[in-house]
């Protein structure tokens, strides 16, 4: 065999001690991927047949005030359901040709090989998964996990085995103004507004970047505050009211999402999770190869708290 004899332990250790920066740099490379997976938005479950989400949809009818011996209410109660999602893969493949390996003999030659491929993984991932969370999940003949244009573009389609047209089931649906003009800030308070409850509000707003700008324009120069958070992270943003505004470059032409990211979680399996398998040489090709493999979905427990705008024309 070529090159190094301890080359296949050396890519394993290597590429399983560079697995939490990979990831790191994956989701933190995208506000829309920042936002699904800081803090308590990613969630990690061991498995089951398919990826199960409680949803709160109605109150309870007994809770009231009583006197003495007056009879308290006991009634069953219904408003408590479940969308269901599939469980859904997510790959790539890491290769070295075998003149690479002959090329790269010392190991930290072999250590700097490697690092280039993840990093081509890495900036490929990114690209490729920011693309399918903003879509409805449907690419790749449905094998694409779920996006937000299915989640929040798509008030009326059946979303985690409910239908939101359904008798009902309106409170299973997003909220969607059309602008159909320049960017007011009226408007963008009305959507910020109707998925408000109390304190229960908006976590960050992500937009294209002309009408990032448009909302820039619109704002004073003494009132132009930035979220801390979101700005360490790396990305550029304005408030609004009490959400970060900023910008993703594979946010729709036209479009502004407001979303409650305590409603979107990105669900990962505990055990399959940018897992690398282990170096393989097949036996009818001059390489070795390691895949990257993922299991998850995009859910939403509440997709009334999410709404956007449309048919923003500023240009």
């Amino acid at each position: 065999m070529a090159g190094n004899s301890n080359f296949d332990e050396i890519l394993s250790t290597t590429l399983k001690n560079y697995i939490p920066k990979l990831t790191d740099n994956i989701f933190s490379a995208r506000p829309l991927f920042y936002a699904l997976t800081n803090g308590q938005t990613i969630r990690r479950i061991s498995g089951g047949s398919n990826i199960v989400v409680p949803i709160i949809y109605g109150t309870n009818s007994t809770a009231a005030s009583y006197s003495g011996t007056d009879t308290i209410a006991v009634t069953a109660q219904t408003g408590i359901s479940a969308a269901e999602y599939d469980w859904k893969q997510y790959a790539v493949t890491v290769t070295i040709s075998g003149i690479e390996e002959a090329k790269n003999n010392g190991e930290a030659q072999i250590i700097d090989l490697l690092e280039g491929k993840i990093f081509q993984a890495q900036e490929t991932v990114i690209e490729n998964m920011n693309t399918m969370f903003w879509a409805d999940g449907t690419g790749n003949g449905g094998k694409d996990w779920i996006g937000l244009d299915l989640i929040v573009t798509k008030p009326n389609t059946s979303l985690g085995g409910i239908d939101p047209t359904g008798a009902g089931n309106s409170w299973w649906a997003s909220t969607e103004t059309d602008e159909s003009g320049v960017l007011a800030l009226a408007s963008m308070a009305r959507v910020y507004n109707t998925v408000s409850v109390g304190n229960d509000q908006p976590t960050i707003i992500i937009t294209t970047q002309v009408a990032y700008e448009a909302y820039e324009a619109l704002l004073t120069s003494n009132i132009r505050y930035t979220d801390t958070d979101v700005a360490d992270a790396g990305f550029q943003n304005l408030m609004f009211k009490g959400a970060p505004c900023t910008f993703d470059g594979a946010c729709t032409t036209g479009e502004m999402m407001f979303l409650n990211t305590k409603y979107l979680q990105l669900v990962a399996h505990s055990d399959v999770w940018f897992k690398p398998t282990p170096f393989v040489r097949p036996t009818n090709q001059d390489a070795v190869f390691s895949q990257l493999l993922s299991y998850g979905n995009l859910t939403c427990s509440n997709r009334a708290r999410q709404g956007y705008l449309f048919g923003i024309t500023n240009t």
